[in-house]
């Protein structure tokens, strides 16, 4: 038998080529599988060389295209790569191997797997252990090494290699033996790894593992910059020592590797800034799409951004309109043109709205309240922000220390690592908001790609809030419109004879008109009368003289205040001018006019005359309720800002300014006064500073020496003015208290009749009987603890607060009396099924009233009625009144004749009395003919006819 050498058996199987595949088929190993496999793909990728592609028609044929739609898609498999074996590679030309490199590099684009099989074929020809890759992370000032591949093996697979954020492990520069390299740039060749000081010895510890030689290289890119460490370990032949031809082979494998990386990151990098630009393609079509609402739109844009962000939670705080409105915070356009002012402590800082998404909650967009604000870390950073102008990148926050001390945890539960924040800016170059990332998903710092992301995010937010503003603005002016024109139509400057007239006629004294009594009452003057008084009071207070205003003028304008109030039951001229009398009376009367200077005087007084212009009847919550134009121009205290522009309306008006002789200065403050002193007349408002005049009082202040407090002493006095009807005598408090209550009954009827709505019980009729005890916690809420707080300032002011605890005594006794007559007629029902005749007791039991003297019990005012009032109670909420005849006008004229305490606002004049009835030019939607109090008035008898309880017929 001849010897089988190489030449022999490869004629044979020339000859037999079946042989051979049946052979390994049958035979044949995995490697050397694997080994032909390899040859047959390397023969044809050689032998079919594809054409150079048209670069012209590059979007149809190439074949990048397709790889990168695939990667947007996620529709790409990992390439498995054939895996050389060790014979095979050692029996290979250095040529071919680096061959096979670049072609690895030029089809894989996934780095994991390229740096996989670099790392293996390296083990494989230098005989090492195991192999570890590092890549650079951080900004240039913060840069660290984290682990991508660790200790890969010749038959380790890429997932059992490959490191995620969730075990990758974080090497800063300069630290251990691969942050040396990074930092120094050098290789390391260590031959006995224990006896290096930069070994980290806990790693072995912790495996088991131990390590004696190590060979550790940087990647470079073409650019000289390290992009990352590659390591090997353990040689496992020899004297287990890397020798200088390992480092050469490794030093090219890993330039091929920084290619590898660097064009594998370029492409992902080219992916995400495609994802990116679609996406904020998407949301600039959002920001057309929703521009009705700046919440929604806010929302609409966070969600959307989600993909994008790439954070645990993403949050957007809007700053106050008032803060951005207030001239002494804007910055002239000479400085939003450079660099950002810093004009503002945190303090000042306000958010008006805030908004969080949490990556796990996707669509669910939380609102946190003003007091988790308060008390939020990320709050404090935003201001910070807002503060500084500028973006804020914390890689730790419990690091930084700038706000504290960790852990850092927000009132939700959220715990802060990393925040990356950022300023939002208007067209004008001011900040309206700030937008917030915190904790990246992949637990690293955020990088200046994020910084790239986040400044795009808050560009379009500000573009969104810009247009979302715009939008509203356009409803704005369009409702301003809208009122305007209803206003010109309705409204018109004093007719020249009605001028005229009261210039020329003579003014009577204040005695004549007890202007400087708190027992005033309007109801023995006529309209001219009023006017009359008007102009005597300012005559008195020395304004027509010290601001030298012409009295055509202010004649002029006071009969256009006048004609500019419509006749609605209750806040008509009368209620304004009655107002403006408890002013000029607590002023001189009352001993309170040196606190304050000649402008402050007469703008409070004006004020008071022009606080309830234009009222149509109805009540804040009404106009936003029916969506009313008016509704839409302001957002907040309604009615009071409509007031106040319907005051700057009239002064404008030709003829009308009665401010025309101050000074440009003193003008403005004028102003400012004014609005300051209207707006104060919202409830809502006057409890919100209650609680700070009343320390002020019970401390002792008497001087009132700053603008702060001088404000605040201005506010209570134009709401002790406004309800000031409460501490009028009864017979007029009953009076006012009954045009209040049909004011209030005709919007309830509105309510019912028009918007198929029940109203709260104050308007409703049905529950009337419900009245005193209401008015009586009117009475404890609202006008009983200013009075006292007036009382305590000066005695000259008891009448006010005595007056209103004489009333409160009458309609406690009055609440007292329906809840007995309640009970009896419950218990006769209970008694017997025979129904009883209808008898006057309840008439009787109201008839004894005022001839005893109850100890009534304080009621509590319900939240509900509380929040209706909301300044458009003014007074009383509750009507007690006596029927529109002779015995009421009687009664009135025995009580003025006895110089008993008036009413502060509308009282009833015997002889013009339907004037102030609404009539059919009056807005509100339901007429009433006439309102009668059968039960409430003590001094009145009750036909058998009447029910009992307070009426209102219409």
């Amino acid at each position: 038998m001849c010897d089988l050498g190489e030449d022999v058996v490869s004629t044979y199987l020339q000859n037999n080529p079946e042989f051979l595949t049946r052979w390994l088929s049958e035979h044949g190993t995995a490697e050397q599988l694997q080994a032909v496999a390899g040859k047959l793909t390397e023969e044809s990728s050689e032998s079919v060389r594809p054409s150079l592609p048209n670069f012209t028609q590059v979007a149809k044929n190439s074949i990048t295209g397709s790889i990168f739609k695939q990667y947007l898609e996620g529709s790409r498999a990992r390439k498995t790569s054939i895996k050389k074996d060790r014979n095979s590679l050692q029996h290979m030309s250095e040529e071919d191997i680096f061959m096979e490199l670049i072609r690895d590099i030029s089809s894989e684009l996934d780095v994991n797997v390229l740096c996989h099989k670099i790392l293996q074929n390296v083990n494989i020809l230098t005989n090492s252990d195991r192999g570890s890759l590092f890549l650079v992370r951080g900004s240039r000032d913060n840069r660290y090494l984290v682990s991508k591949l660790f200790d890969v093996t010749n038959t380790s697979t890429l997932e059992e290699s490959i490191h995620t954020s969730d075990n990758e492990i974080k090497v800063p520069f300069g630290k251990g033996i691969a942050g040396h390299v990074a930092q120094s740039k050098d290789t390391v060749n260590i031959t006995n790894a224990y006896e290096d000081p930069r070994f980290n010895q806990e790693v072995d510890k912790r495996t088991g593992y131990t390590t004696h030689s190590i060979l550790c290289l940087p990647i470079i890119n073409y650019e000289g910059e390290v992009i990352g460490v590659a390591q090997i370990i353990n040689k496992i032949d020899g004297n287990h020592e890397f020798t200088r031809q390992d480092e050469e082979l490794f030093r090219k494998y890993l330039t091929f590797c920084g290619i590898g990386i660097t064009n594998a990151q370029l492409f992902e990098m080219s992916v995400t800034e495609f994802q990116r630009n679609q996406l904020l393609l998407h949301l600039a079509r959002g920001i057309f799409e929703e521009q009705t609402n700046l919440e929604k739109l806010v929302k609409k844009i966070m969600v959307e951004a989600q993909d994008l962000l790439k954070c645990e939670r993403c949050s957007v705080f809007l700053l106050e309109d008032t803060f951005e409105n207030d001239p002494s915070n804007m910055s002239t356009p000479s400085s939003t043109s450079g660099e950002h002012k810093e004009a503002r402590n945190l303090q000042e800082v306000s958010f008006s709205m805030a908004f969080y998404l949490n990556a796990k909650d996707r669509e669910n967009v939380l609102e946190p309240s003003q007091k988790d604000l308060a008390k939020s870390k990320t709050a404090e950073i935003a201001k910070f922000v807002v503060n500084q102008g500028t973006a804020v990148n914390i890689p730790d926050l419990e690091i930084d220390g700038r706000f504290g001390k960790g852990p850092c945890v927000d009132p939700d539960g959220f715990r802060i690592r990393s925040v990356l924040c950022m300023p939002v800016f208007n067209s004008d170059k001011k900040i309206i908001g700030v937008t917030q990332l915190m904790n990246k998903l992949n637990s690293s710092p955020f990088d200046d790609n994020d910084e790239h992301i986040i400044e795009a995010f808050s560009i379009f937010t500000g573009l969104g809030i810009h247009n979302c503003q715009m939008y509203e603005n356009a409803c704005r002016l369009m409702a301003k419109q809208t009122v305007a024109l209803e206003v010109l139509s309705y409204h018109a400057t004093a007719q020249k004879e009605e001028t005229e007239k009261l210039v020329e006629c003579e003014i009577p004294s204040a005695d004549d008109y007890r202007l400087y009594s708190f027992d005033f009452d309007d109801m023995v003057l006529s309209d001219d009368d009023t006017l009359r008084a008007v102009i005597r009071m300012f005559t008195d207070a020395n304004i027509i003289n010290s601001f030298k205003v012409p009295y055509d003028v202010i004649c002029r304008w006071t009969a256009s205040v006048k004609k500019n109030y419509r006749p609605v039951t209750y806040h008509n001229w009368r209620h304004a001018f009655n107002v403006c009398q408890t002013m000029f009376t607590m002023l001189f009367t009352g001993h309170l006019r040196p606190l304050f200077g000649d402008l402050e005087v007469y703008a409070l007084m004006v004020a008071c005359l022009c606080h309830d212009l234009d009222h149509r009847g109805t009540n804040n919550a009404f106009q936003v309720k029916v969506a009313s134009p008016l509704a839409m121009l302001y957002s907040t205290s309604v009615l009071e800002h409509h007031h106040f522009d319907h005051c700057i309306m009239i002064l404008n008006s030709e003829g009308n300014n009665i401010f025309q002789s101050l000074s440009p200065g003193d003008y403005r403050s004028a102003i400012k006064m004014l609005e300051h002193a209207i707006l104060s007349t919202d409830l809502a408002i006057y409890f919100k500073k209650r609680g700070d005049f009343k320390s002020m009082i019970e401390s002792g202040e008497q001087a009132f020496d700053t603008k702060y407090k001088k404000d605040l002493l201005k506010a209570m006095m134009m709401t002790a003015c406004d309800v000031a009807a409460i501490a009028k005598p009864w017979e007029i408090q009953q009076n006012v208290a009954q045009l209040v209550a049909g004011e209030f009954f005709e919007q309830g009827d509105i309510e019912k009749l028009k918007l198929g709505e029940q109203p709260i019980p104050m308007m409703d009729r049905d529950k009337k009987d419900e009245l005193p005890k209401m008015q009586v916690g009117f009475i404890d809420a609202i006008c009983m603890p200013v009075y006292k707080l007036f009382a305590s300032m000066t005695d000259k002011l008891d009448p006010l607060y005595n007056g209103c605890q004489s009333n409160r005594t009458n309609w406690q006794q009055l609440a007292d009396n329906i809840d007995t007559e309640k009970c009896k007629e419950s218990s006769s029902t209970t008694a017997s099924d025979t129904p009883k005749p209808e008898t006057g007791s309840k008439t009787d039991s109201n008839k004894a009233i005022l001839s005893s003297s109850p100890q009534p019990s304080p009621q509590p005012l319900s939240n509900d009625h509380v929040a209706s009032k909301s300044r458009d109670t003014d007074s009383v909420t509750l009507a007690s009144q006596k029927q529109n005849g002779a015995s009421s006008h009687t009664a009135q004229s025995a009580h003025n004749g006895s110089q008993s305490p008036p009413a502060s606002s509308r009282s009833v004049h015997k002889a013009p009395q339907s004037k102030y009835q609404p009539t059919s030019s009056s807005p509100t939607a339901i007429k009433q003919d006439s309102v009668c109090d059968s039960d409430f008035s003590p001094k009145h008898s009750k036909s058998k006819k009447q029910k009992s309880g307070f009426c209102v017929m219409s």
